[in-house]
């Protein structure tokens, strides 16, 4: 049997997800074609892309993000995210920001893999345990267990491909098919009105898992060339804009991810025992802006100047290097190296250069590593202005990744390593090449 490459089941998936997503939230597809025009324009206003940010992989490029409430739709939701190559990395506590869950994200993690088709889906886990009141608690506990999430062909077919090593091209896309029901939208509440509201009260996102039929794709977010652009057009389109893009300032040398959204649509819910409608918001339009990767002393860096920034220090973030170069001497981002034919034609390194030493000298040139992961404090902004919620300060209880990896029945992948083994690869490729052009250098 020839099994589809998960790549590929990851495409269809990528692309039924975009689908339904612009059927349910027509809006979902205005602010595509905004961020389609100011990617347009602004190609045309610099170099070709790098290899991470390809034309070819940007028209593709999206995230979703999803909620689940319980354990055992976690580890369901890694079993079937493996069948596409999306394994999950990252931990994220957003419970000090005010918003009681804590996350992963499902991504590929090989180059060839992300080259092909880079969708994420950002997943949270529900903390129950950061409901105070008990007896609200476990009434939530009672409502998440009685409900199944995925439809028995979706399961059945998890268990053939797990059996099998995979699915064919048919079995496949009925995968794809099955499990997108997972994440429709239902107005159709599974509890009534006073629950919903003693839950919304306790938080509006424990209210968003708990009362309804599943984990509902609550945004889809397309990557831009300029999200100050995309924010700044979103109300000419029509469109809501938050009030403030999340992540760091604007920069000349973008790093790390920038977040903007359209604000969360205003639905009419059916709920249980209930002739008319009432209302929730959840679903809401987000677009990102992805830039380097920065080492662990640059996320150290980036954390604290964070901090000061959002203690009323408008100036904090100029003490961050705004230049590939300067990133790189300091050792605060990732980059992929090429060697520079040109340069080598004209003189062979010094024997025993090394990369820094070879980057100043023009022989290797420096290309940003993309960042493919998230940012809690980013995120957690990003769900709390799209949850109609009020302002809360963060929960007493930290997070705790232990209990998560438990729930998920497999360790997260940690981030930070991806990029240094991405970078030390194309390092060693680039030393291949030079050995091979000059022996004098590696004697």
């Amino acid at each position: 049997m020839s099994h589809m490459h998960p790549d590929d089941i990851r495409t269809l998936f990528s692309r039924a997800m975009s689908d339904l997503y612009r059927t349910e939230v027509p809006q979902y597809g205005t602010l595509c074609d905004l961020v389609a025009r100011v990617n347009e324009a602004e190609l045309g206003r610099q170099p070709p892309l790098a290899r991470d940010g390809r034309l070819d992989r940007l028209e593709v490029e999206r995230h979703g993000a999803i909620r689940v409430g319980t354990a055992d739709e976690l580890a369901l939701i890694r079993r079937l995210f493996a069948l596409m190559g999306m394994q999950p990395v990252g931990y994220y506590d957003l419970s000090a920001a005010g918003v009681p869950v804590h996350a992963t994200a499902f991504r590929p993690v090989s180059e060839a893999s992300l080259d092909h088709n880079p969708f994420r889906v950002f997943t949270s886990l529900l903390r129950l345990e950061l409901i105070p009141d008990v007896g609200l608690r476990q009434r939530a506990q009672d409502i998440l267990s009685r409900r199944q999430i995925f439809t028995a062909r979706c399961l059945a077919l998890l268990e053939q491909a797990e059996q099998q090593g995979g699915l064919d091209g048919g079995d496949a896309r009925e995968f794809v098919s099955e499990l997108i029901e997972t994440f429709q939208w239902h107005r159709e509440a599974t509890v009534d009105l006073a629950t919903y509201r003693q839950l919304r009260a306790a938080h509006a996102l424990v209210a968003d898992i708990v009362c309804f039929k599943g984990p509902h794709i609550n945004h889809l977010t397309p990557r831009t060339l300029d999200i100050d652009r995309v924010q700044d057009g979103m109300p000419a389109a029509g469109l809501a804009a938050k009030d403030r893009i999340e992540g760091p300032p604007r920069r000349a040398f973008p790093v790390l991810l920038r977040q903007t959204s359209f604000l969360a649509l205003e639905e009419s819910i059916r709920f249980v025992g209930e002739t008319g409608d009432d209302t929730h918001t959840a679903r809401f339009g987000e677009v990102e802006q992805r830039g380097c990767a920065l080492t662990r002393k640059g996320r150290a860096l980036y954390d604290r100047l964070l901090a000061q920034a959002r203690s009323g220090d408008e100036h904090a973030f100029a003490a961050f290097p705004d230049g590939a170069q300067a990133l790189f001497e300091n050792g605060l981002a990732f980059f992929r190296f090429e060697v520079d034919p040109a340069r080598l034609a004209q003189a062979s390194p010094p024997a025993g250069a090394d990369a820094r030493q070879l980057v100043a000298g023009g022989w290797l040139t420096l290309a940003p590593l993309t960042y493919e992961d998230f940012l809690p404090v980013s995120a957690a902004g990003i769900f709390r202005s799209n949850l109609g919620d009020e302002v809360r300060g963060g929960y007493e209880a930290a997070g705790h990744q232990p209990d998560f990896e438990r729930a998920l029945g497999a360790p997260v992948i940690d981030e930070i390593a991806l990029y240094e083994a991405a970078q030390a690869a194309s390092l060693a490729a680039c030393e291949r090449t030079l050995r091979a052009a000059c022996p004098a250098w590696s004697a």
